[in-house]
């Protein structure tokens, strides 16, 4: 694994470059349980800042947890699992 950000350190590091909003998973508990479905609701976010150890998102609501992901389109070729 080395040195290579992961996570919620990804998401504080990809904020103090200049990022405008980034597209995370989310959760109060750990990265580990943002990333798991939550009964069926996808907990996912804009978030925009990070300050006083909290990450925060478009509509202002604060956040202990925040894993970068990324959003695609699903071809018709493409398997979803």
């Amino acid at each position: 694994m080395g040195n290579e950000l992961r996570g919620s350190n990804l998401a504080r590091a990809m904020l103090e470059r200049g990022d405008k909003q980034v597209w995370c998973a989310i959760d109060d508990e750990s990265d580990e349980q943002a990333m798991i479905a939550h009964d069926g609701n996808d907990f996912t976010a804009y978030i925009v800042s990070f300050k006083n150890g909290s990450f925060y998102c478009t509509g202002g609501m604060p956040w202990l947890c925040a894993v970068p992901i990324k959003i695609s389109e699903v071809m018709q070729n493409e398997t979803i699992c």
